[in-house]
């Protein structure tokens, strides 16, 4: 079964937070996301979705997300097309520099993330940068790594990595590292109510085998498992 090696490292974070991982080929960018979302503290993965993400892909002049706005946006552009240019372009000068923006950004094609695979992009491109929560504005860059095609299993595996992930809503990084300072130290003041809210928020310092079995209920069904091996 094909499959790809990849590296999963929290942008800006120091010391690094990373993971590596093996996953089948064939996924889509949902899975992409339920994966990166399973390998860290977050919550968004399968079978809720937290908050929004998204992954871009410049090149294609596309953007991958579950903003169900921004893509109704989007289909409503592309059935509007030229009313839409007309009225963003007729307007005074001073304003030109600023509808033209707003028109490239209505002309990315925005995909739904289980409607689109991650094959061609993450072999074409080599890396993707995934934000999630626009709010902490967490981004992600996902390496391939290697390419393998004796995968036996069908649902990723987490082979290394290091550092604990950041809990939600915690601030970004600059609240994730205030977050610590507190965490660690049982004689600050609010040490006793950080420990509370973060047990709500499912906290848990890195444990490669407790994300080894959460990595397991993303698995394939039987119909594209069948697909995949055919592809080898």
């Amino acid at each position: 079964m094909k499959a790809y090696q990849i590296k999963i490292e929290l942008t800006g974070s120091e010391p690094l937070i990373w993971r590596r991982i093996v996953m089948p080929a064939g996924a889509t960018f949902n899975r992409l996301h339920d994966v990166i979302q399973n390998a860290t503290n977050f919550q968004g993965g399968y079978p809720g979705a937290y908050h929004l993400f998204e992954f871009d892909l410049p090149n294609d002049n596309i953007r991958v997300t579950n903003d169900e706005e921004a893509y109704q946006e989007h289909q409503h552009f592309k059935k509007n097309r030229k009313e839409i240019e007309a009225k963003l372009r007729d307007v005074p000068p001073e304003f030109a520099e600023i509808q033209e923006a707003r028109l490239r950004e209505l002309e990315k094609v925005v995909r739904k993330p289980a409607g689109i695979k991650i094959d061609t992009y993450l072999e074409k491109y080599g890396t993707l940068e995934y934000i999630y929560d626009y709010g902490d504005d967490w981004h992600f860059l996902i390496t391939l790594e290697k390419t393998m095609k004796d995968y036996h299993y069908g649902y990723p595996t987490l082979i290394d990595g290091a550092e604990t992930a950041p809990p939600e809503d915690v601030g970004g990084l600059p609240g994730y590292y205030e977050f610590l300072d507190i965490y660690y130290d049982s004689n600050h003041s609010d040490h006793e109510d950080m420990k509370e809210w973060v047990q709500e928020q499912l906290f848990r310092e890195y444990d490669p085998d407790f994300i080894n079995d959460s990595l397991k209920s993303i698995h394939y069904k039987k119909t594209e498992w069948d697909k995949i091996n055919k592809q080898g």
